[in-house]
């Protein structure tokens, strides 16, 4: 597969949006997402795949099992770079290469402990595809094209049957109607909704200074609906909060046109895993402690 280099070291290169408009997304779509999540837009992909993870804990049946495993409240940090890994790396190398098949192997290992309904499964499939859409749509240096949404619905659909996920809507907009008729069924406030949210929240503080810990539930109110904001039992912050939040994310896309600063491209293997810093894991080992097992090195 072909790599690009950034121009000067900093700009985009007008190279990689060139082949995303020659591909092809039902024949091509393995290699779109790579190149979409690899060099276009690595930093905003994974803040939107972050925020389709947080909406689907507003499932009761969804937040009571990840209240039961106890893994958010025991070890937050890495089942959190443990699913970024997995996910990044099939959508990195593509579900047919021997890493993606490993990586969803080894989710398919770790989620067939427990018993999972096959429209839970659906819905989080659905929020992998909706919320980057239309995370770009708002908050991108450029907006996905009709190709490319095109492209990420077909590579996740793929993902979902080698999950062995049955009755996977066969268009985006099939997808986007099940995902609205799934919220309208189970949406509402429970306590294991609100407190794999806070679990959620406590990991993002831990990222930043503690001065500015306590802004980080509020950006999280700021970004999600009403709907979500009732079901974890959250106030909307002042009205003047969400629109410079709106407002910041809007004003940094317009240099973003121009420059980037992450990787080209930007890989598993050059991402900073707090969990891993030195890099010490393989696929198979990824999960619940439990589950490990002695596996070969990547």
């Amino acid at each position: 597969m072909k790599k690009y280099s950034k121009l000067l070291l900093l700009f985009r290169n007008p190279a990689v949006r060139k082949e995303l408009e020659r591909l092809d997304p039902v024949h091509d779509h393995q290699r779109m997402v790579q190149l979409l999540a690899g060099y276009e837009f690595p930093f905003d992909m994974v803040r939107a795949l972050e925020l389709a993870l947080f909406h689907t804990y507003a499932s009761p049946s969804i937040s009571s099992l990840l209240q039961k495993t106890g893994e958010f409240v025991k070890r937050g940090q890495k089942r959190y770079d443990d699913t970024s890994i997995l996910i990044a790396q099939f959508m990195q190398e593509g579900y047919d290469s021997e890493l993606g098949r490993r990586a969803i192997d080894r989710m398919n290992k770790i989620h067939g402990h427990y018993v999972i309904p096959n429209e839970d499964y659906l819905l989080v499939l659905a929020t992998f595809v909706i919320y980057p859409i239309d995370w770009m749509e708002k908050y991108g240096w450029r907006k996905m094209t009709a190709n490319e949404k095109q492209a990420l619905f077909l590579f996740f659909r793929e993902v979902g049957k080698r999950m062995n996920l049955t009755d996977i809507p066969d268009t985006l907009a099939e997808l986007r109607a099940f995902a609205e008729r799934y919220e309208n069924r189970h949406f509402r406030y429970t306590e294991s909704n609100r407190a794999i949210a806070e679990a959620t929240v406590r990991i993002v503080e831990n990222w930043f200074p503690k001065p500015l810990r306590p802004v980080v539930k509020p950006v999280f109110a700021a970004l999600i609906n009403e709907k979500l904001r009732e079901a974890f039992g959250y106030k909307k912050p002042a009205s003047a909060f969400c629109v410079l939040i709106e407002g910041s994310l809007r004003v940094r896309k317009w240099p973003l046109k121009f420059i980037t600063f992450k990787p080209y491209p930007t890989l598993v293997g050059n991402t900073h895993w707090r969990t891993y810093p030195k890099h010490e894991f393989t696929l198979e080992t990824l999960g619940p402690p439990s589950l490990n097992r002695k596996a070969p090195k990547q």
